[in-house]
């Protein structure tokens, strides 16, 4: 899947990882359950590179040639087994994302949300701003 002359899509990301589950007969091992735990492993797995960093020190560790590529790995792991996850389940991740930013912007409206971190049902909440 190499392609240095156009944009690789996730069609081609979702064919690349179905593609190595089946060289390797692993589909028998991919339902919905299984991927799942498998993309709750590998959070546990890209948080490790986090734990007890302080937030104001979580992107130069990010950046850190020591620990880059690790956790470059790990996030390419969650994203395999997420695309594995969207094979299985026969779910069009463009359109799944589009939908979800739509009703995002819904309940997050930037005259509301801007600058603020609270869920979508306290945003009419004055008192935490």
């Amino acid at each position: 899947m190499e392609s240095n002359d156009r944009t690789t899509t996730i069609s081609d990301l979702k064919t690349a990882v179905a593609t190595f589950a089946s060289e390797r007969d692993w589909e028998q091992f991919h339902d919905p359950k299984n991927l799942v735990m498998a993309m709750v492993s590998e959070m546990g797995e890209l948080s490790e590179h986090f734990r007890w960093v302080r937030s104001e020190d979580a992107f130069a560790t990010a950046a850190d040639p020591a620990n880059a590529e690790e956790i470059a790995h790990e996030l390419a792991d969650i994203l395999m087994f997420a695309l594995e996850f969207a094979n299985v389940c026969d779910i069009d991740i463009a359109n799944a994302i589009s939908s979800k930013l739509e009703i995002n912007r819904q309940r997050y409206p930037i005259e509301k949300a801007k600058g603020r971190s609270d869920k979508y049902n306290r945003l009419d909440d004055s008192s935490s701003q």
